[in-house]
């Protein structure tokens, strides 16, 4: 008889491609790595771990096989929509707290996208800070057609498109193809499926030549950011933040690397 007691297999592959860089695969092929409890736990543990890493960078979101992410599990949400009100709310918080692990984490991330990204795979891609798709992505903020609504995503996609896109993708649930998805910002680069690794690596490339703590601090205070008025707390925040940057180790070390011509020394060997 089977071992029912045994743990089930682990949903998420963690490599290290090359120095300085991580990778978070999404490994449930065979339902097009929808995601449920046990993924939603995972992707928190390995974004938690991935940031507290001195040896990690950058950090790539990908999802193995044919497509991205199909999204929530149908069997998953099958089984809240039978459970009970506290039950929902203890769920759909841990949801919450491993999308915003993702998009707080301190070093840049990338999501691969290629296939369909549908629900709360369009929401793993806008948490990201870069977003590159294959030519043949496709994406569909398709809750709706389930009787629910992309709430817990709905920040991040209307952070990555404007309100009017966001609205418009999560009323009709429209299935669009990456040219669109380019046009509006869901993601910033479209290329041909086996150009996809390539220009990835080129992102990563770009990534890894820029301060690390430069990056941790564009994180923080463009998260302090909103589009509008430049107020004078605005305007104060960040004169505080270049007057205390400038001043760092890694700083002095970017100039003196610039003028020197010379690689700085947070390069990977």
């Amino acid at each position: 008889m089977p071992d029912t007691t045994a743990p089930p297999p682990p949903t998420l592959t963690l490599s290290r491609p090359r120095p300085g860089v991580a990778q978070v695969t999404m490994s449930r092929p065979a339902v097009f790595n929808a995601f449920d409890e046990q993924m939603i736990a995972e992707l928190d543990a390995a974004f938690a771990q991935l940031a507290e890493d001195e040896g990690v960078r950058v950090i790539v979101l990908a999802g193995e096989g044919r497509h991205f992410s199909a999204g929530a599990d149908l069997q998953w949400m099958q089984r809240a929509s039978l459970a009970s009100l506290e039950w929902n709310l203890a769920d759909a918080r841990r949801f919450a707290g491993m999308l915003a692990r993702i998009e707080a984490c301190p070093k840049p991330t990338v999501a691969r996208v290629q296939g369909a990204a549908l629900g709360g795979g369009v929401g793993l891609a806008c948490a990201c800070d870069l977003a590159i798709a294959a030519d043949n992505a496709s994406f569909a903020v398709s809750e709706a057609r389930f009787g629910i609504l992309p709430s817990v995503i709905g920040p991040y996609v209307t952070n990555a498109v404007g309100k009017r896109h966001a609205r418009r993708l999560a009323l009709t649930t429209t299935r669009i193809g990456a040219a669109e998805a380019l046009a509006i910002g869901l993601v910033q680069q479209v290329v041909a499926l086996d150009a996809l690794d390539a220009a990835v690596d080129r992102a990563v490339d770009e990534l890894l030549a820029c301060g690390p703590g430069a990056q941790r601090e564009i994180k923080q205070l463009f998260a302090q950011l909103e589009v509008g008025p430049i107020t004078p707390e605005v305007r104060e925040l960040t004169a505080q933040t270049i007057a205390r940057v400038r001043g760092t180790d890694e700083a002095r070390e970017g100039f003196a690397a610039f003028l020197g011509k010379r690689p700085p020394n947070w390069m990977p060997q």
